[in-house]
């Protein structure tokens, strides 16, 4: 990828393909960002962003100012194919949801021809590289693929999944590690050499796509089951009667113990889904993964049972029906200074909160400039007019929250930032 001719196709311009389309276009390569949703069509090739990340901006500003970083509703004819599109689950059993991945792989399929290779980030259930190996071989039957011709197939593809934190994207996309799991040693080296472009971490080849696929499910799922053991255990702390957070930096003195924070639950894209995707494949061998998944998934429910009782307190405690009692919400993402609001346990709680709550309810969330849906009835304000809610539920701890004493009234802090200038 080294003539000015080439250019690479990044298919889904969302919190990861974004970023990375800005940043192999500068890094010199000539990017086609490929987005079905025409708005982000059009704020791209304004040189504009759509979502929140620190350094993006300036990134596509000047790559796409500079002609190396276009986008289009439709893909074209390139060498490299990088489909970073979204992989939820369905159900109540949360299968894998691989439409988008089916539905990409078949829109590039149309304008592959040989020598190109195509290079899957989404997260993925186990066994989905080879599935989207198969599709394009049912729509290019005039074409080889490696699940037929090995290292002579017409079609090298890959496996690379994206390890970065949503808030430090621009920077961990460069100095982070990548593993890669091609589908051949071909394969492999191929896709090594196009993230060699900007990756200055190690690019780590896998022996197969599937170790590969598994190795961002396990790092996953591995946060997950820490966090659920945080989040167990400021709930027994709670039965108890002990400060968890003083109990977690007293036991975190332990030269072997490293407990982390709890909090309302887990959210985003990436760890509130992951570790489900190896329970679908292995549903009766995980057992522990399932259970963390379960606790964390239960933690906005505690939290929302904490809320009732501190209304219910504070109604008797004053006299007045709970509908004369504001409470104020203190973040929707689904962690610190961003602005993602995906499977946002916040978001989840707050909208719980907006719809059973009869008196007022204020958001505070600074990171956004518009209430999404599901909040009818609740406010979007900021920390001075939430002064004298009577109720505040502190869930993200935001850098905003951070810098501001704890609130006059009741105090619910899930993060616990605000113990110390609460007592």
């Amino acid at each position: 990828m080294t003539e000015n001719s080439e250019q690479i196709a990044v298919i889904g311009l969302g919190y990861i393909g974004l970023p990375t389309a800005a940043m192999l276009a500068s890094r010199g390569a000539r990017v086609l960002g490929v987005d079905v949703k025409e708005d982000v069509v059009a704020t791209v090739n304004r040189g504009e962003i759509h979502i929140v990340e620190p350094g993006l901006a300036e990134v596509v500003s000047q790559t796409v100012s500079s002609g190396a970083l276009r986008a289009s509703t439709a893909p074209e004819a390139s060498q490299a194919f990088l489909i970073a599109v979204p992989t939820p689950f369905k159900g109540p059993d949360h299968e894998p949801d691989l439409r988008f991945v089916e539905q990409a792989a078949r829109s590039i399929a149309k304008v592959l021809k040989t020598g190109d290779i195509v290079i899957l980030e989404s997260t993925s259930p186990v066994g989905a590289t080879e599935q989207m190996a198969g599709w394009l071989a049912e729509e290019r039957p005039d074409l080889s693929f490696p699940q037929d011709a090995d290292d002579d197939a017409d079609i090298n593809i890959a496996y690379c999944p994206e390890r970065v934190l949503p808030g430090k994207v621009m920077q961990e996309l460069i100095e982070n590690d990548r593993v890669i799991g091609g589908m051949t040693a071909r394969c492999s080296e191929r896709a090594a050499r196009l993230y060699g472009r900007f990756v200055t971490g190690t690019c780590i080849r896998a022996s197969s796509p599937r170790v590969a696929e598994m190795c961002k499910l396990t790092e996953n799922s591995f946060r997950d089951v820490n966090i659920a053991f945080a989040n167990e255990l400021s709930i027994i702390c709670d039965r108890l009667g002990i400060d968890v957070w003083e109990l977690i930096e007293l036991a975190n003195r332990h030269p072997r113990v490293n407990v982390l924070q709890p909090g309302p639950g887990v959210g985003g894209h990436c760890i509130a889904c992951d570790p489900w995707f190896i329970v679908s494949s292995a549903p009766e061998e995980a057992r522990l993964i399932r259970t963390a998944r379960n606790v964390n998934d239960d933690k906005p429910g505690w939290v929302m049972r904490k809320v009732e009782e501190a209304l219910r307190g504070l109604s008797e405690q004053t006299g007045q029906p709970q509908e004369n009692l504001t409470l104020a919400c203190y973040g929707l993402a689904f962690k610190p200074d961003i602005d993602d609001l995906r499977d946002s346990p916040s978001l989840a709680i707050a909208r719980q909160l907006a719809g059973s709550h009869t008196g007022t309810v204020k958001l505070i969330e600074p990171n956004i400039e518009e209430l999404p849906s599901g909040l009818e009835g609740a406010s979007l304000t900021d920390t001075e007019d939430a002064a004298e809610a009577d109720l505040h539920l502190l869930l993200v701890d935001h850098r905003e929250f951070k810098a501001m004493p704890c609130p006059r009234g009741h105090v619910l802090d899930m993060r616990g930032i605000w113990r110390q200038t609460c007592e």
